[in-house]
């Protein structure tokens, strides 16, 4: 309330009695807007950490003009920007984690440093999480969970996880408990309205502008929401495992939300036991070969596409961190704070790409972003010809025998050029979409070096039986 006075009625008062505009000293006019800045500063949150981000960024141009000066050209951009995030907290760090995941999507050099933000990020002090809990629980933990491990699981940017135990009709439950970080949400808020500002001011350059940076940052916005929302989680994980279940699939599974035990800034789920599925060395412990861990992916990986292409819904953060093989054998997909939805035409505009993608056939491949409204529609069988010829060649990369030898960065080039010369942008959808089909290649490169996803064939299959369950795509 007091932030509102200050920004929407000290100022115009200001104004009307000429302080601020010649009518009065100019130290009066000075003293007056020191203390209307003074006011909001103290009592406006968003303007708080407005000016707090702008100190920030001053540091950063600062260390990134000695480094520059010092000759360290290559690593000046990177590491200043990486360590600029760190400093600023939770929402940087996961867009941070968002640039290290996306190889080809951001420069190489980008994704290389920012694959520090993927480490453990600290977690807050138990005496601040056991806070959280209980308001959220409406009493301690100790008086809620059986044991309760005061060291966590998992410290990420967004929250960490409590290994937990509940006894309930005489069985002990098995479990673990995802808390928030305090205040997170008003951060959040902020800082994505600094990015925002960022992206439109990046949009500006002609370079950039192809690469869509206002639609990034508006994924973001979204992705980041949805992560807050732990009730929505919870629900989001419940949908998976019916539609696992409808598509016959018990091999793979999310945990099981525990509903009594979850608020909007908690949730306690079943405790899934096994490893990453980029840990080598854990799946060896638990016996199971690189072969198999391969014919788990591509099962979880057509599991994948058949929950997006029939039912419209995917996981949007399959990284490995949040796919794990389990002791049993099973897939478990892990964090469901990211998801995508897709309407019935979408999925056939998804289905009609990949089918393109996978057969080489670029002249659909160009109708259907024209279709999905990502290029502007060509006005004559030359110009679709053109359009094909192109994408074609900065594809080509893909349609090789093996990917481990694929510089993504050069290929994220080549689309870009593309992308200008025809006016092209993809939806922020595909873009998602798009992300997690390169974790699915980077493991199965880690797994089978000799593996092309993109030119599998039992990728094509599963892309084709679900477009005959849609009734085919439309032209």
């Amino acid at each position: 309330m007091l932030s509102e006075v200050v920004s929407h009625q000290m100022v115009p008062y200001c104004l009307r009695s000429g302080m601020l505009s010649g009518g009065a000293a100019p130290w009066v006019a000075l003293s007056a807007f020191v203390v209307v800045l003074g006011a909001a500063f103290m009592y406006s949150p968003p303007i708080r950490r407005a000016v707090v981000t702008l100190l920030q960024l001053l540091v950063m141009s600062r260390r990134y003009l000695s480094r520059r000066l010092a000759g360290e050209q290559q690593l000046a951009g990177p590491v200043e920007l990486r360590e600029l995030f760190m400093r600023l907290g939770p929402t940087y760090i996961k867009f941070g984690q968002l640039i290290a995941s996306s190889n080809g999507l951001f420069p190489e050099r980008y994704v290389r440093e920012f694959q520090k933000c993927l480490d453990r990020v600290p977690p807050e002090p138990w005496d601040i999480v056991r806070e959280t809990l209980t308001q959220a629980l409406g009493r301690p933990p100790e008086q809620v969970f059986t044991t309760i491990d005061t060291t966590p699981l998992a410290s990420a940017s967004i929250a960490q996880v409590y290994a937990v135990t509940l006894v309930e009709n005489g069985q002990t439950l098995d479990m673990v408990v995802k808390v928030q970080r305090q205040h997170l949400p008003e951060l959040v808020s902020a800082d994505v309205s600094m990015l925002a500002f960022c992206a439109d001011v990046l949009a500006l350059l002609p370079g950039v502008r192809a690469a869509n940076p206002q639609a990034v940052v508006s994924q973001f916005q979204r992705n980041i929401a949805e992560e807050l929302d732990f009730l929505g989680e919870a629900s989001r994980m419940e949908e998976f495992n019916q539609i696992m279940t409808e598509l016959g699939r018990a091999d793979v599974l999310a945990p099981r939300p525990y509903r009594r035990l979850c608020q909007r800034d908690v949730l306690t789920m079943e405790r899934l036991h096994g490893v990453r599925v980029d840990d080598l060395d854990g799946l060896a412990r638990l016996g199971i070969t690189r072969e198999q861990t391969e014919s788990r992916l591509i099962e979880g990986m057509h599991a994948w596409f058949s929950c997006m292409l029939r039912y419209g819904f995917f996981h949007g953060d399959v990284h490995a961190g949040n796919l794990m093989v389990l002791r049993d054998g099973r897939l478990g997909f892990l964090d469901f704070g990211i998801i995508g939805r897709l309407d019935l035409n979408r999925r056939k505009q998804i289905a009609s790409y990949l089918l393109g993608f996978a057969t080489q056939d670029f002249a659909q491949l160009a109708k259907t972003m024209a279709a999905m409204g990502a290029v502007a529609r060509k006005v004559d069988d030359e110009e679709w010809a053109a359009f094909a010829q192109d994408l074609k060649l900065a594809f080509e990369p893909f349609m090789r025998g093996s990917l481990s030898g694929i510089d993504y960065s050069e290929v994220i080039t080549n689309l870009i050029k593309v992308a200008e010369q025809h006016g092209a942008h993809m939806p922020s959808e595909f873009v998602l979409i798009t992300r997690q089909l390169l974790y699915f290649d980077r493991y199965a490169k880690l797994l089978a070096p000799s593996l092309n996803l993109f030119a599998d064939p039992r990728l094509l299959m599963t892309v084709g039986a679900e477009v005959m369950s849609m009734g085919g795509v439309d032209d």
